[in-house]
């Protein structure tokens, strides 16, 4: 019998390339669905679902707000920073004060990162860069600043940069200490219910097998990682894909209510949004 095809798509960095291991690899059944994995950077996915060109993707919470009549949310895959997330950083001297009205290096206007910058710290200059090309560009002394995410986030200083702002430390501290959400897997609702359900269980089940088998996972995620070594792997996988990632949970659930509410009260989304989560 035929397979279904499934375009499955993902960051190609070391937490996605962690959690969809198990299916990757086959060691995760795939039911009635032959899935062919897409890997490219998150604003290129983003704009790829906004142009409803794939069945499952991970994609930015911020994104989402442009998504959500097309696409719903699958209750795990979820990248959220407990206490840290995308962070601000400069060459050393500089304040935060002094970088509001100088350009900042951003890694794309639909990425969850860029959103809460606006809501931190008001409008700025920016220009958009690949994700993995702004810490050097900042080092270089091309940007005053620099948005950066993904594993930049703990090797930035190995470049001299200095950190001037957490958003994630700032979101909690907005929040009463929720995590900030960041990114999820979005499925397309014209799959139907039966097969968007379907597809649920089996990325839940892929996330759990990495889990589950940490050492195999994470020496297979280190190949997507830059600048990191089996240590720094593991440290990284750790901070975002855990048990929120298995399932949002009310936390993870009201942190994004909470996220998206704001946005949109303070006209950086265009209308509110009602999030559905599946499975």
């Amino acid at each position: 019998m035929d397979k279904t095809k499934i375009l499955l798509a993902h960051s190609p960095d070391p937490d996605d390339a962690f959690m969809f291991y198990g299916l990757a690899k086959g060691h995760v059944d795939s039911g009635p669905y032959e899935f062919e994995h897409i890997l490219q950077d998150i604003e290129s996915l983003n704009r790829r679902c906004l142009k409803r060109e794939l069945h499952i993707s991970a994609v930015s919470i911020h994104a989402y707000a442009h998504l959500h009549e097309h696409y719903a949310l699958l209750a795990s895959g979820a990248s959220m920073g407990d206490g840290y997330g995308p962070m601000l950083v400069a060459r050393p001297g500089l304040s935060l004060d002094d970088v509001r009205g100088r350009k900042i290096a951003v890694p794309g206007t639909l990425t969850s990162a860029f959103l809460a910058l606006r809501m931190a710290i008001g409008e700025f200059d920016y220009e958009v860069l690949a994700f993995d090309e702004i810490t050097g560009e900042v080092a270089a002394g091309r940007f005053d600043a620099g948005l950066i995410i993904h594993e930049g986030q703990l090797t930035y200083a190995d470049e001299g940069l200095e950190l001037l702002l957490d958003l994630g430390v700032w979101w909690g501290g907005e929040t009463g200490g929720l995590p900030m959400p960041l990114g999820g897997n979005a499925v397309r609702r014209d799959l139907g219910r039966d097969r968007m359900e379907e597809l649920a269980a089996i990325l839940k089940a892929t996330i759990a097998y990495g889990l589950e088998h940490r050492e195999e996972a994470v020496a297979y995620a280190l190949d997507f990682g830059r600048g990191l070594d089996m240590d720094l792997a593991d440290r990284f996988v750790g901070m975002y894909v855990n048990e929120l990632t298995l399932d949002y949970g009310e936390r993870g659930r009201e942190s994004i209510r909470l996220f998206l509410d704001r946005a949109h009260r303070e006209g950086l989304i265009p209308e509110p949004v009602s999030v559905e989560f599946i499975g």
